[in-house]
């Protein structure tokens, strides 16, 4: 079997038929990321962390009646920002878009929440800004987007760095391709120990976070947690190509887990509330015994996305930590 490889964008984008869509407010330090298929996709959930922030994710389960989404929705701002779902409704029913009832067009639109209200930025507002936000996502969306401070990871945080928006991809043997997309906002570290190598080095290809290789020792630590109950969450969607149920979609978004936990330390505590969306839109056949593969592919995606979402965020004014490029970038260890 050939090595995998990276789509060509290595983004979630290469899965055909998707776009990301960014919108960030730089003074609140929060904002909105829109997955939006071309058509609607077979979808699934599982979320693994125990302090979670959703909407009509009820409707994932495999034996609720709708069988396909519209858009996914990832948004700092708790349980504000669930309504960032709201605008991406809105703009979704204006194009004609959603589940057909008779003749009204109901547009299915899942989403979930990160912790993001005490990162320095101004989050005393009189409307909640995340309507619009979500609708400025949903406008923005395209196969090409930038990584990093933006979007729902616009202000992420993680143990002792910014946090952020991260993505990869990979093409399989049999042609299917697999993608991530994650908003990392953890109460543990993506770093090992006090330096700059990150847990899910074993996993990057070529140098797409930095290429420092993995750890030669890694300390039995647990962090001390720097942010209390509920404050924290890491978000992901895991795409691909392949023709899936919706059960064989929730089973997708589970296998995905073990790559959140292989490059988080620790992961899935009682003050996290991660998440993995699995969507599929159902372009290539699944090979015979391929969701084995499918399910391991996603999970070495969803590592790699998280140490670039790291990797790539940036250095803002008001932040109340450094990003690694900040504290590390320009080290050679």
């Amino acid at each position: 079997m050939r090595p995998y490889a990276p789509g060509p964008r290595n983004l979630i984008t290469d899965v055909p038929g998707l776009r990301v869509g960014n919108a960030a407010d730089a003074r609140l330090k929060s904002g909105a990321t829109v997955l939006l298929g071309d058509q609607p996709m077979v979808a699934g959930v599982h979320v693994m962390g125990g302090a979670p922030g959703t909407r009509e994710t009820d409707l994932l389960a495999p034996d609720r009646m709708v069988q396909a989404v519209d858009a996914l929705v990832l948004a700092g701002g708790s349980a504000f920002g669930l309504a960032a779902a709201q605008g991406v409704m809105d703009g979704l029913f204006e194009a004609g878009r959603g589940f057909a009832v008779g003749p009204a067009r109901i547009p299915i639109v899942p989403a979930a929440i990160l912790f993001d209200l005490l990162n320095g930025g101004d989050k005393d507002w009189r409307e909640n800004p995340y309507p619009s936000l979500g609708r400025a996502a949903l406008v923005a969306c395209t196969r090409d987007f930038a990584l990093g401070s933006e979007g729902a990871g616009a202000g992420a945080t993680v143990a002792g760095l910014k946090g952020g928006l991260g993505s990869a991809s990979l093409v399989l043997a049999s042609g299917i391709t697999v993608g991530a997309l994650v908003a990392v906002n953890a109460v543990g570290s993506v770093t090992v120990g006090d330096g700059p190598k990150f847990w899910a080095a074993p996993f990057e290809i070529g140098e797409e976070f930095g290429g420092r290789g993995p750890a030669m020792h890694t300390p039995p630590l647990f962090p001390a947690p720097i942010k209390r109950l509920g404050e924290a969450t890491t978000l992901a969607i895991i795409a691909t190509d392949a023709i899936l149920t919706k059960p064989q979609a929730t089973r997708l978004a589970t296998s995905a887990h073990d790559g959140l936990a292989r490059a988080i330390v620790p992961a899935h505590t009682p003050h996290d509330g991660d998440l993995v969306f699995a969507a599929a839109t159902g372009h290539r056949e699944l090979p015979e015994n391929g969701a084995l593969e499918l399910g391991h592919a996603a999970a070495l995606c969803l590592s790699r996305a998280i140490a670039r979402g790291i990797y790539h965020a940036r250095a803002e004014p008001g932040d109340l930590l450094p990003s690694w490029q900040q504290r590390f970038g320009q080290s050679s260890g």
